[in-house]
């Protein structure tokens, strides 16, 4: 028995050799920084949302991953070919199958081999260890090419099918072309155009109904085409995708795919990559450091995306195409990305930001209302807040003039005066939005008192603390605004509106606290009441979070909690009080609270700023440790790397920010705050052509901690640095050591 067994043994690493070497044959080794990215990296959650191996060029509009729960799923449903919008949908689906025509299985699941699967950001494939067909994918902008590499006598066959529920086509215009169309959130039709290297035998079905026709309408069609002659046994389909026109996909097709092959595109796109994730350059550090940086500045390249198709675009905010001189974009929860992914952008692409904030203005534009969730069907009623007029001050402060910024206010203020503040709800204010108005405060229901305003959702309740936070920025952000553009009564209506903060804070609890409507605290447990995610009064986390959401105000809230001393003993609780219950208790109410450190939620958005709140207070070196402490306890290089919904790149982007050592704590100031690098050197390619350099002197897992610093060559003992010093070029230079010097950053 032992001879047979050795020979099978030897086959079987033949075979995976062979297909090894298959599957990389597009794919050279990824060189310079490329190395480091891996898209696996978070594709489990920790509670909620993984992360997803999303296979895209930089911001652009055709994105693929496969179909499964998680990374710990073994079996891929299907292959999209375009995810429509981040965690909110993908059209038409491919599947592989090398059953008999009579018996082809649309619900069938293809098991593949984790270790077999390679994903780039430019480049993925996988081996269906059943049926022994090897997948592969790489996208252009608005086009994408799949092969399929078949087993030599299969019976080899492409399924196609839809994911949405409404109405959708299939037409096989010849033996090699293949057009459709798929209604996406009820009214959006996607047009899709492809071309098979070979032609086939083509067929129709409705439901399981075979058809004869060559082409088919309705909410159960289906594809297929087979392969029967095929004497290679590898099949590509090359295909366009979009949202404007059937003949626009062909327009798309001939544009990027007429004249070029799997492995040229595969090759433009690694090289676009490259140029992106080499804008940032590194040394020192360990090599999972790097892994998790690199990875994390990929993620922040997943949105917003460019849906321009030639001079025109299809938007989802009137309904209508439009044409246009410059890329429109859209897929973007500023909930999440307003505290790091734009300010990042401003950096990294400032044009690209000024065309993504010149997106919003005409979103505004075209449905009266400035986006807060702008996705592809319109602005996404979600969370809470129009955190866009910060991003618009952000931009405007740092510089960034190339948008209407005329019309943009004019939409901040709109929403700021007009639009209901109820958490997932848009359009006109409601009762709710005119007591605020005159009180300064968003009302809440008294304990077990019902709901009475129809436009408060069910689930996500009146949010009410976390609303007049969120409100009080927002506010401060448009009063800002006006101020910089002389509109002197505005700034002065709005600036008392930026202190409604004040009107929750409860100085005996020593927390922000919701009032009723009579102006009555509500008595609550800020811990653990408020329901499902604390929504009935604050929103996916507790009042031991939203007590520190002013960024706009710090020194205000300071004030509040009674100075810097009790500031930073307070901050010190936050990190170390428990949970007064188990995990699992606390995490059945407040699943979004990942990340737990003490009562500190590294796993959710608001909680981003609050480590590099010591800054503000005698003991800067506070937020080094704690900054380090985080980044290498919750951001790991593995499957688990990501405490919470990543969001698309809402999350990484402080990791981004943090790990090369400074963060942006109020958008809507052009000013950095410092950390602690984890890299000796750090070094940004700015897009005027200078370099803002940070150095980071003896720098290590222990030296974390600042004993001195030189700004420009002048020393620097204040914990931060403006904009204008970043763009102009700056070099940040940092005396690391393994014990904190108490005195640095306490000023001149």
């Amino acid at each position: 028995m032992i001879q047979p067994f050795r020979s099978f043994k030897k086959s079987v690493l033949l075979l995976l050799f062979c297909l090894v070497c298959f599957s990389v044959r597009a794919q050279t080794n990824p060189t310079g920084n490329l190395k480091y990215v891996d898209l696996r990296i978070g594709n489990v959650g920790q509670l909620l949302e993984p992360t997803r191996p999303t296979i895209q060029l930089p911001n652009q509009m055709m994105r693929m991953f496969p179909q499964r729960k998680d990374y710990l799923d073994d079996q891929i449903s299907s292959f999209p070919l375009i995810v429509v919008s981040h965690r909110l949908g993908q059209a038409f689906s491919v599947k592989p199958s090398i059953k008999p025509l009579a018996a082809l299985d649309y619900d069938q699941k293809l098991t593949y081999d984790h270790d077999l699967e390679i994903t780039r950001p430019w480049y993925y494939s996988t081996y269906l260890i059943d049926d022994q067909v090897q997948v592969e994918f790489t996208p252009g902008k608005k086009t994408g090419i799949y092969r399929f590499s078949f087993p030599e006598k299969a019976s080899k066959t492409l399924l196609f099918d839809l994911y949405n529920q409404g109405q959708g086509s299939w037409k096989f215009g010849s033996d090699n072309q293949i057009e459709a169309t798929e209604i996406y959130h009820d009214d959006i039709v996607v047009y899709m155009y492809g071309v098979f290297s070979e032609k086939g035998k083509t067929g129709i079905l409705n439901g399981s109904k075979a058809l004869s026709a060559k082409s088919a309408k309705g909410k159960n069609v289906r594809a297929w085409i087979n392969f029967a002659e095929s004497k290679k046994g590898e099949i590509e389909l090359k295909y366009a995708i979009s949202y404007v026109s059937a003949e626009q996909a062909r327009k798309n097709f001939d544009n990027e795919l007429a004249a070029t092959g799997f492995e040229q595109l595969a090759s433009s796109g690694e090289k676009i990559w490259s140029s992106v994730i080499n804008q940032i350059q590194v040394e020192g550090g360990t090599e999972a450091q790097k892994r998790s940086f690199y990875s994390s500045l990929y993620r922040t390249y997943e949105r917003m995306t460019d849906i321009t198709e030639g001079n025109q675009y299809y938007s989802g905010f009137d309904k209508k195409v439009h044409t246009t001189n410059r890329p429109f974009y859209t897929d973007d929860w500023t909930w999440d990305s307003y505290l790091a992914h734009h300010p990042l952008r401003i950096i990294l692409n400032p044009g690209q930001e000024q065309d993504m904030l010149s997106s919003f203005v005409n979103m505004y534009e075209q449905s009266g209302w400035v986006p807060t969730f702008p996705v592809l069907f319109g602005d996404h009623a979600c969370m809470n807040g129009f955190h866009s007029s910060v991003a618009f001050l952000d931009a405007y402060r740092k510089g960034l003039r190339n948008f209407d910024v005329t019309k943009a206010y004019e939409g901040m203020y709109k929403n700021a005066t007009q639009a209901t503040m109820v958490p997932w709800r848009n359009g006109p204010k409601c009762e709710l939005d005119d007591f605020y108005h005159t009180k300064g405060y968003f009302p809440s229901l008294g304990l077990n008192e019902k709901e009475t305003v129809k436009l408060v959702d069910a689930f996500e309740k009146r949010q009410a603390v976390a609303v007049t936070l969120g409100g009080s920025y927002d506010d401060w952000a448009v009063g800002e605004l006006a101020k910089d553009l002389g509109k002197e009564k505005d700034y002065q209506f709005f600036k008392p509106r930026a202190l409604n903060y004040k009107n929750l804070w409860n100085k005996e609890k020593n927390m922000f606290l919701p009032k009723d409507s009579k102006g009555r605290w509500v008595e609550i447990d800020p811990k653990f009441d408020g329901g499902m995610g604390g929504r009935d009064y604050y929103d996916e986390n507790n009042g031991w979070t939203y007590k520190w959401q002013v960024q706009h105000d710090i020194s205000g809230l300071i004030g509040l909690i009674g100075g810097k001393t009790n500031f930073e003993t307070q901050l010190d609780e936050l990190f170390r009080e428990g949970l007064g219950r188990s995990k699992y208790e606390f995490w059945s109410k407040f699943p979004d609270a990942t990340g737990l450190v003490g009562q500190y939620s590294m796993g959710n958005e608001p909680s981003f700023h609050i480590p590099y709140l010591y800054n503000y207070t005698n003991a800067p070196w506070k937020t080094q440790k704690r900054i380090r402490f985080l980044l290498d306890v919750w951001f790991k290089d593995n499957i688990f790397g990501i405490p919470g919904d990543e969001d698309g790149g809402g999350m990484t982007a402080f990791v981004v920010f943090s790990s090369m050592g400074f963060y942006p704590m109020t958008p809507g100031k052009a000013e950095y705050t410092i950390g602690s690098p984890v890299f000796e050197k750090v070094t940004i390619d700015l897009h005027n052509g200078k370099k803002f350099t940070v150095i980071a002197k003896d720098c290590s897992v222990i030296n974390k901690y600042i004993q001195s610093a030189k700004l420009n060559g002048k020393v620097l003992n204040v914990p931060t640095f403006t904009h204008d010093q970043l763009t102009g070029g700056g070099t940040l230079e940092l005396e690391m050591g393994p014990k904190p010097n108490k005195s640095w950053g306490l000023g001149e």
